[in-house]
This record gives structure tokens, sequence and C-alpha cells, in this order.
């Protein structure tokens, strides 16, 4: 069970990885539009290609999870990237998090761990 955690943990780092880079790449453009010009300036940003890459990883590791151990068991324990969300958010992007946020993460940590066991 300890390794599931721990493969479990490096998928959500590198979906929320993937997350902040992409935020940092969009925060380098204007507002969003479907133009070619809005996609031309996010494509042409290096942290645009991170979160591609760290998106990547994350499903190969996802993959490697799957592989073997049961969708049951091993989905609801990726509400961890709830966590490191609102953690990413706080210390990356300065976010305010208000205190309900933080009680509705409990929550949804507490109903994985029920169906996780």
């Amino acid at each position: 069970m300890i390794r599931l955690f721990i493969l479990i943990l490096v998928q959500g780092l590198l979906v929320i990885g993937s997350e902040c880079f992409l935020k940092v790449a969009l925060s380098k453009t204007g507002d969003f539009s479907w133009t070619w010009a809005f996609f031309k300036e996010a494509l042409s940003t290096w942290e645009f290609y991170a979160a591609g890459l760290t998106a990547i990883l994350g499903v190969v590791e996802w993959m490697a999870v799957l592989k073997r151990y049961d969708l049951s068991l091993a989905y609801p324990l990726t509400a961890i990237s709830f966590i490191l969300s609102l953690f990413a958010g706080a210390l990356i992007f300065h976010e305010t998090i208000p205190p309900t946020r933080w009680i509705g993460v409990v929550l949804i940590m507490a109903g994985a761990y029920f169906v996780a066991r």
C-alpha cells in the first residue's frame, strides 16, 4: 500500500506541476480567445512545453499504477492532488485559500481513505 501511495503521490506531483506550468504560460498571454494569435502566443513559451512534458509523464506514471493496482483502489487515492493543488496555489501563486476549501479537501481525503480501505 505504501508503494501505491508513493506512485500516486508522484503522479499527483506531475499533474499539478503540469497545471502550474500551464497557468504560468497562460499568464504570459492576453485574454483567452479562440484565435490563432492567442494560441501562437501560448505555444511560444517554454512553460507550455514543460506543461505538456509533465502531463505526459503523469500519464505514463498513471499507466504504471493501473497496470499494478485495481482502478477502484487507485483512483480514489488521486484525491491527493486536491491537497497538492491547494499548496501549489498558496505557495507558488500566492492565492488565498479560504478555510472552507481546506475543510472540503479534508472531507474529500477522508472519503478517499475509506474507499481505499
